[in-house]
């Protein structure tokens, strides 16, 4: 999903808000910001299967994209949400304008909490509206999971903007993420990794390095670390493409090819960047290793050329394997991203080369058969998509049915559990822009 329609929903909303504090609802003005935030709805619910507004750690997200960034629609509508003690909102496709009214009549009004706008719902017929679940009455997994993959993104997002104003920035917030992070990759390495998919298009560089590290460890885990060297391995992987801050970010977000004097200028990014992490402190030579090294390759023909590492490369060469998965696996201005099953068979075909062969092995292992993320079609002909995979056995796995056997969407999904004797029941995979589904929608 881009980013402007979503602004642009944050932008229309606050308005609205600010305009009912100031106007009656029948004021010309109001019924223009009205007709403004139901148009600007209605296209985003075109476009995906419903429309989630709501707060995590502090920060307004709508549906797969979080404000990370400062921006004041969103700080203003991320304090209303948590003053009116509501978790997060869902609507659903055909919500008339009328609808919308009544909701932004009720978020002026004195209700608190579900309850007070459950009733204000039933009273005035709200059909399009409800209510998202708490975190706290999730799934503890899921909960946590949530929880730190959005403390990591604030984390880095502070971390990178410390780089931009030319301070020294802490590396305290970090390692406490990362030391969560790794916890959870240990007990289950599936539930961030199905939260590396949502990607964050504008934001590509702090978004990448979260993901990264959420990989990376993953990987580091199906290679048997144990928790001390997840750790580096995870710091080092959040902050390998720090140095990118102080590259022209005319070259860093460039759609074409490179030319021979701007990749000469990206190729410094992995030396600028350890010196950044030198400078911060409390983070050990293992982990800069990582961010000088991460391109080196597993052949070491890659980058920086005149770079002595000391010690093992084994976490650079994890690495390495995270940064190209997250890599292809992403939607660019000069690429259409691939599917999990896809970025495999790309990642095989540099393995021994580009990428560690072993390491590669056993992240393939882990990921199963048919990785969190992927849309299939089972022998019923019924198309859905991977929400989760054992831990034990990744070829066990929890699919998501959208389209019946006729070929039908399902107005509700509903969840299959296949056991590992009943992947067979998979037949192939399906190209999801060929369908018209967001994957990510329904994770």
């Amino acid at each position: 999903m881009h980013l402007d329609p979503l602004k642009q929903l944050a932008n229309n909303l606050s308005g609205a808000l600010k305009g009912l504090r100031l106007y009656p609802v029948e004021h010309p003005i109001i019924q223009k910001q009205l007709r403004e935030t139901a148009r600007a709805a209605g296209t985003l619910l075109q476009e995906h299967e419903h429309l989630r507004i709501g707060v995590l750690q502090d920060t307004l997200f709508i549906n797969d994209h979080l404000f990370a960034d400062p921006h004041p629609a969103a700080e203003s509508l991320c304090r209303l949400f948590q003053e009116k003690q509501i978790a997060g909102l869902e609507f659903l496709k055909g919500i008339p304008e009328l609808e919308f009214r009544h909701f932004l009549q009720f978020m002026n009004s004195p209700a608190l909490g579900q309850e007070d706008f459950q009733a204000l719902f039933d009273k005035h017929q709200v059909r399009h509206i409800r209510f998202l679940p708490d975190e706290a009455e999730e799934d503890d997994d899921r909960q946590s999971a949530r929880k730190i993959f959005g403390r990591a993104l604030k984390v880095v997002n502070t971390i990178f903007k410390d780089v931009r104003m030319g301070r020294i920035p802490s590396s305290a917030e970090a390692h406490k993420v990362v030391k969560d992070m790794a916890r959870m990759t240990l007990a289950d390495p599936h539930a961030l990794l199905a939260l590396s998919l949502l990607k964050n298009y504008d934001n590509y560089t702090f978004t990448h390095s979260v993901n990264v590290s959420v990989l990376a460890l993953a990987i580091g885990r199906a290679a048997g670390l144990q928790e001390e060297q997840l750790r580096i391995l995870g710091i080092g992987s959040l902050l390998h493409d720090i140095g990118k801050l102080k590259i022209d970010i005319s070259i860093i977000n460039k759609p074409g090819r490179l030319s021979e004097s701007e990749f000469a200028e990206i190729r410094k990014h992995p030396r600028i960047g350890a010196d950044i992490i030198q400078q911060m402190g409390d983070v050990i030579e293992a982990a800069i290793a990582i961010v000088l090294g991460h391109h080196l390759h597993f052949d070491r023909k890659g980058y920086p050329g005149d770079v002595t590492i000391s010690g093992s490369y084994d976490l650079i060469d994890m690495t390495t394997i995270a940064d190209s998965y997250d890599a292809i696996t992403t939607l660019r201005p000069y690429q259409r991203p691939t599917t999990p099953r896809e970025a495999i068979r790309h990642l095989m075909k540099e393995s021994g080369t580009m990428l560690h062969p072993d390491y590669l092995k056993k992240f393939v292992a882990s990921l199963g058969t048919y990785p969190v993320g992927t849309l299939v079609r089972l022998d019923s002909n019924e198309i859905g998509v991977v929400g989760r995979v054992g831990i034990d056995n990744p070829d066990c796995v929890q699919v998501k049915i959208l389209f019946d056997g006729a070929g039908a969407q399902l107005n509700q999904p509903r969840l299959i559990n296949l056991a590992a004797d009943e992947k067979k029941r998979i037949v192939s995979e399906v190209d999801p822009f060929l369908k018209g589904v967001d994957v990510v929608d329904y994770l």
